[in-house]
């Protein structure tokens, strides 16, 4: 196969935004509302909550937006985390990034999308197994998640145009249809029961523990437990907020990236939490966030406990009745699928430049005759299929948003080291609000991230994860220099 020596620029600001906004917006936004509500309680903090995760989130792209601007080069965080830092460092980011933050998400959202699907072609339900393999339950869902990712991965293999024209129509699509929803809600769904409830208490804060989808117990917040509960709830908002930096990856094929990078981080960021803030508000005046795990209807279920946690759909219920369960799957449908496009595109341009520096297999540091990193997204799809057949990818994904948090920290502190050791590096746009915002988003991700540790047990496995890359690292340092692979 003829192979091209470097990437075609074809992104403009456009399809930039696209891949921020499309990457972002999956299915995370119609579920994580019903943990948060369980968490804080009322919706006062529910609102708050999404409404610092954007502006930590704004802060953030404002930032990265000065290292896009220094450094346009395919793999972005990566190559950021490695100048700053070391090489050891970038690693770390690189390996939990195929490993798991990448690839786990890749295979989360296929298995969304297969959910979905499967309300309407029940079929693809995941009660319906197919067989066992290895001891493992092989589902439709997964079987068609995995179909919807080698799709995916095939036609970003076609080269980079066919990937954004997917990105950029499914992107288009989802954000018309968020923005559709929110109106009815807002302006349509208003329901008098509902706002009565909500807006009486709404910042009555209380923390909903449940087990088995069970109350176990209410605890009254106030002072400092507020602040714990507002950051245990923020895992979710986090996560649904998550995958904006991505366009930094494919640094390589954005035209004049110095522009075009940091203002399609603004640009997408500041959409996506304008949509979450406002679908929220659309929630609690459609929905009582309180409820009772037992309702027998969505209004008596409430936000806290709509079915399966899928509040989009028991919105759109009390809106449109019994219909709204397939005007939603196909919604989620074209979301989750759009947003997968978007991961998949960007992922594989990261072990590209990890290939590049000796740090991956050599093969994957190639380009294929359309100029893009085919075999790279061969791995990355074939490894993000295996984790859907896993079924781990769930609890994986849990593990590792703290590692997620560090890595931002750590690149944002970056902006800081990079001011002392390269004060003459060309900086066609810098880090907006320098060094107050930074340093803002620095203690209040931290802040999070030890509240994470306190409340949210599992995510000490997120920090093991990240050390696993250490003697992966050592010895393929050592190989690398013995053989070429």
């Amino acid at each position: 196969m003829e192979e091209q020596t470097q990437f075609k620029r074809e992104l403009g600001l456009f399809d930039s935004t696209m891949i921020v906004i499309g990457s972002m917006i999956g299915s995370g936004i119609f579920i994580v509302s019903a943990d948060i509500a369980r968490t804080v309680g009322s919706p006062g903090y529910l609102l708050l909550v999404w409404l610092i995760t954007g502006v930590i989130t704004i802060i953030a792209a404002l930032s990265y937006g000065e290292l896009a601007g220094m450094m346009p080069h395919a793999g972005g965080q990566y190559v950021y985390l490695r100048e700053a830092y070391n090489p050891l460092i970038g690693f770390l980011y690189g390996w939990t990034l195929f490993a798991v933050i990448q690839t786990g998400t890749i295979a989360a959202v296929g298995v969304a999308f297969a959910k979905f699907t499967g309300v309407l072609i029940p079929w693809f339900s995941e009660s319906h197994i197919l067989f066992y393999l290895f001891g493992l339950k092989i589902t439709a869902a997964q079987i068609l998640a995995i179909a919807s990712i080698m799709v995916l991965t095939l036609v970003n293999i076609g080269g980079l145009k066919e990937g954004k024209y997917v990105q950029n129509i499914f992107t288009f699509t989802k954000a018309i249809a968020l923005f559709g929803l929110i109106l009815l809600g807002i302006f349509i769904g208003q329901n008098s029961s509902a706002i009565s409830a909500n807006f009486s208490n709404f910042w009555n804060a209380n923390w909903t523990h449940i087990a088995d989808g069970k109350i176990v117990s209410f605890e009254s917040l106030s002072g400092i437990a507020i602040f714990s509960a507002i950051g245990a709830a923020m895992v979710g908002s986090l996560f649904s907020s998550d995958a904006w930096n991505n366009i930094t990856f494919t640094a390589g094929e954005v035209i004049n990236p110095k522009r075009n990078i940091p203002l399609s981080l603004l640009l997408g960021t500041s959409v996506v939490t304008l949509l979450y803030i406002a679908a929220n508000f659309s929630y609690i005046l459609v929905l009582p966030l309180n409820g009772t795990p037992d309702g027998s209807s969505a209004i008596d279920r409430g936000i806290q406990f709509a079915t399966s946690d899928r509040v989009g759909i028991a919105a759109a219920t009390t809106i449109f009745g019994d219909t709204a369960a397939i005007v939603m799957a196909i919604f989620i449908m074209i979301s989750t699928f759009g947003c997968n496009n978007g991961l998949i595109l960007a992922g594989a341009r990261v072990y590209y430049a990890m290939a590049k520096d000796k740090l991956f297999f050599t093969k994957i540091g190639t380009l294929n005759k359309n100029s893009v990193p085919g075999i790279a997204l061969a791995v990355q799809g074939i490894w993000a299929s295996i984790l859907c057949l896993s079924g781990t990818y769930g609890e994986l994904l849990d593990y590792v948003m703290f590692a997620v948090i560090i890595f931002y920290i750590l690149t944002i502190i970056g902006i800081f080291i990079l001011r002392k050791k390269r004060p003459n590096a060309e900086r066609p746009y810098k880090a907006f609000g320098y060094p107050i915002l930074p340093a803002v988003y620095v203690i209040t991700a931290t802040a999070i991230a030890v509240d994470l540790l306190i409340y949210k047990s599992y995510t000490w496995y997120g920090f093991l994860i990240v050390l696993s890359g250490l003697p992966v690292y050592f010895l393929w340092r050592r190989f690398s220099a013995k053989s070429n692979i």
